[in-house]
C-alpha cells in the first residue's frame, strides 16, 4: 500500500494539469472562515504568506488535513511558526499548519520521540513519504498560539512546488466579502530635483477627499517633470473588523495603464524587497505603509506587472491631465481615487546636493566606517540608494543614522574590546537601543579574542552592553518538597531581564525532559504524560543560561504516586 502511494504522488506530480484545482483542497477548519490576516498583506520586513483563520477566540480547534498527502516536514521552535506542520499532495502542492497548540496523538508521538532522542525542543523533521500518510479530513492538530503569534489563530498556507506561496483564495476557499477597499492616505513623489509638486522636491501628502459613492479624489496638484504616488489603504471582510491586505492595485494615467501590483503569488527570496517597496520612512515614523506606485532601483518583486515608465507620469507645462488607481479586493469589490493634475514648472533654482566623503555611502560598493573602538562594514549593495549616512561614535555608543533607509542585507557591527578587563570581556554584548528611554535589545553577538562583532539589517543605534545578573526561575504550581499526584505537568516561570534567554536542559533523576518553552509567558512546561517521573521520588533539576553565559540552577524534589 506504501508503494502504491508513492507511485501514485509521482505519476500525479507529473502530470497534474490545473495551476489552481477549485475543488481539491477543504478549509483546514470545520468553523466559518474569519480572517484576521490576508495573503501578502504588508508585515513587518515581509509579505504576509499565507490566511490567519480566526479560531474564535481560544485554542484547540481541530485543524483537519486540506486533501491527501504525506507529512514532509514538520518545524518547532520558540519563535517564528511555532509548532508547523508541511504536508505535501500529490499534486505537487505543500499546505501549511503553523502556530498550533499541538499535534494529532500519531505525529505528537512521532515529534516527542525525536524530541527525547535528540534531547532539544526545538527541532525540524523531514519524515519519508511513507512515515505519516495523511488522507483528505484526516485529524492532524489542533489550533493555537504557537511561537511569534500574536493571538489565537490558524496560520494557512499553499504551495507550490517551487516553495512559493500562493493564495488560498485561488483554490477556491471562500470568505464573506462585500466591502470595498479603503483608501487612508495619499503622497506624490518628484523623481529627481527636475521635477517638483507644489513648488517642492520634496515627497508631499495630498489631501484625500472621499465621495458619496465611495471612491476618493484629491485636490488639483500642480505638478511638473516625472511624479510618481503612493497610497495606503486596507481591506475588510464581512465578519472581522481587521484591517486586511489589498489584492491589486492598478494605476492610470489619462486612461493609459501605467501599473500593476497583483497580490496573487511571490517567492520567499522576494520578500525582503517589501522595505523597498513601501516608504520606509513614513513607515518607521508614522507606522503607516505607503506602497509605492512606481518601481525604484532594486525593486524586482514579481508580482509588478504593465509597468511603464517605472510607474512614473511624466507631466508637461500646460496641461490638465488626471491620475487614477483602482483598488481591488480578492472578491472584486473595488474603490477608485482620481488625482486631477495641472502641468506648470517650478520657478525655483535648482543646486546639486553637497557630497560629503567622509559619510557617503555608495551603495553599488563596499563601505566601511572606523572610529575609536568602532568599526561598521557594509557589504556591496547593502542599500538601495546612495545616501548621506549620520556615523558618531561616544563612549561606546555607535549612532548610525535614523532607523528610516531600507535595508537590502545585513551588515556588521565590531567593538574592539581590548581596553575592558578580562573578567568583564565575556559578558559584554553588542545591543540596539530602542525607545525613549533608550533601553538594550540584545543582537546575535560572536566573540573571537578580543573583537565583538554582530550582524543586523537595521540602522539606529547601538551600544556595548555588559550582563552580569543571572537568569531568575520561579516555579508556579509547585513547591520544593510538594506531594504533586494530581497535577498533570509542571510549570516554571524563567526570565532574563537584559540579554536575554539562550537555552534551558532540565531533568528528573538524571534523564532529560522536554520542557516547552513559552516566551510570551516566559513559562516552561513538562508533562506528565512523558512518564519520565516513575518513581514515588522526584528530582528536578533546571539550568538556565542567558546570552552572555549567565546561568542560574534551580533543584527541586517532589513526589508522585
Amino acid at each position: 500500500m506504501k508503494h502504491l502511494f508513492i507511485l501514485l504522488f509521482t505519476f500525479n506530480l507529473c502530470f497534474s494539469q490545473s495551476p489552481y484545482p477549485q475543488d481539491y483542497f477543504r478549509s483546514p477548519l470545520d468553523v466559518t472562515l474569519v480572517l484576521s490576516g490576508s495573503f501578502a498583506e504588508l508585515r513587518s520586513n515581509h509579505f504576509h504568506s499565507g490566511l490567519d483563520i480566526k479560531t474564535q477566540q481560544r485554542t484547540g480547534l481541530a485543524v483537519f488535513a486540506a486533501a491527501q498527502g504525506y507529512v514532509s516536514r514538520i518545524k518547532v521552535s520558540h519563535y517564528g511558526y511555532g509548532k508547523a506542520l508541511y504536508i505535501t499532495h500529490p499534486n505537487g502542492y505543500v499546505t501549511v499548519y503553523a502556530h498550533l497548540e499541538k499535534f494529532s496523538p500519531a505525529i505528537q508521538k512521532y515529534v516527542k520521540d525525536c524530541q527525547y532522542q535528540k534531547e532539544t525542543y526545538e527541532i525540524e523533521l523531514f519524515p519519508s513519504p511513507t512515515e505519516l500518510p495523511i488522507s483528505t479530513n484526516d485529524l492532524v492538530a489542533y489550533s493555537g498560539n504557537s511561537g511569534s503569534s500574536g493571538g489565537p489563530h490558524l496560520h494557512f498556507e499553499i504551495r507550490d512546488n517551487e516553495e512559493r506561496p500562493i493564495n488560498p483564495m485561488l483554490f477556491g476557499l471562500d470568505v464573506a466579502d462585500n466591502k470595498s477597499p479603503v483608501i487612508t492616505d495619499i503622497y506624490a513623489y518628484p523623481k529627481n530635483r527636475n521635477s517638483h509638486i507644489e513648488d517642492s522636491k520634496s515627497r508631499k501628502e495630498l489631501r484625500l477627499i472621499p465621495l458619496q459613492n465611495g471612491d476618493y479624489t484629491s485636490e488639483p496638484v500642480e505638478a511638473f517633470g516625472d511624479i510618481g504616488f503612493g497610497i495606503a489603504g486596507y481591506d475588510q471582510q464581512d465578519l472581522a473588523n481587521n484591517k486586511n491586505g489589498i489584492s491589486n492595485i492598478q494605476a492610470f494615467y489619462n486612461g493609459a495603464k501605467r501599473y500593476e501590483m497583483d497580490f496573487k503569488r511571490f517567492s520567499f527570496s522576494e520578500t525582503r524587497h517589501l522595505n523597498r517597496f513601501i516608504d520606509f520612512e513614513i513607515y518607521k515614523d508614522k507606522r503607516t505603509r505607503v506602497q509605492k506606485l512606481f518601481v525604484e532601483t532594486g525593486n524586482t518583486l514579481s508580482m509588478l506587472k504593465d509597468v511603464e515608465n517605472d510607474g512614473y507620469i511624466t507631466v508637461e507645462d500646460s496641461t490638465n491631465s488626471v491620475y487614477k488607481v483602482r483598488l481591488r479586493d480578492y472578491k472584486g469589490n473595488e474603490s477608485w481615487l482620481s488625482i486631477p493634475i495641472k502641468g506648470r514648472p517650478s520657478k525655483e533654482v535648482l543646486e546639486a546636493p553637497e557630497i560629503k566623503p567622509n559619510t557617503y555611502i555608495l551603495a553599488n560598493q563596499s563601505n566601511e566606517l572606523e572610529k575609536e573602538n568602532i568599526k561598521v562594514y557594509f557589504p556591496k549593495q547593502t542599500f538601495y540608494d546612495n545616501f548621506h549616512i549620520d556615523f558618531n561614535v561616544r563612549n561606546d555608543t555607535l549612532k548610525l543614522h535614523r532607523d528610516i533607509i531600507p535595508l537590502n542585507k545585513t551588515y556588521t557591527i565590531t567593538y574592539d574590546i581590548a581596553n575592558y578587563a578580562n573578567d568583564e570581556k565575556d559578558k559584554l554584548f553588542i545591543a540596539s537601543l530602542y525607545g525613549y528611554y533608550q533601553r538594550p535589545s540584545y543582537i546575535s553577538t560572536k566573540r573571537i579574542g578580543d573583537k565583538l562583532s554582530a550582524r543586523t539589517k537595521s540602522l539606529g543605534t547601538f551600544a556595548l552592553t555588559r550582563d552580569s545578573v543571572s537568569p531568575t526561575i520561579k516555579p508556579l504550581n509547585f513547591q520544593d518538597g510538594q506531594w504533586l499526584s494530581k497535577l498533570n505537568e509542571l510549570k516554571v516561570k524563567i526570565d532574563d531581564d537584559l540579554s536575554g534567554i539562550s537555552n534551558y536542559r532540565a531533568t528528573i533523576n538524571g534523564k532529560w525532559i522536554l520542557m516547552e518553552y513559552e516566551y510570551k509567558k516566559n513559562t516552561l512546561t513538562y508533562d506528565f504524560e512523558d512518564g519520565i517521573s516513575k518513581s514515588t521520588e522526584n528530582n528536578l533539576k533546571l539550568i538556565v543560561t542567558d546570552n552572555v553565559g549567565n546561568n542560574t540552577t534551580f533543584e527541586a524534589t517532589f513526589y508522585r504516586k
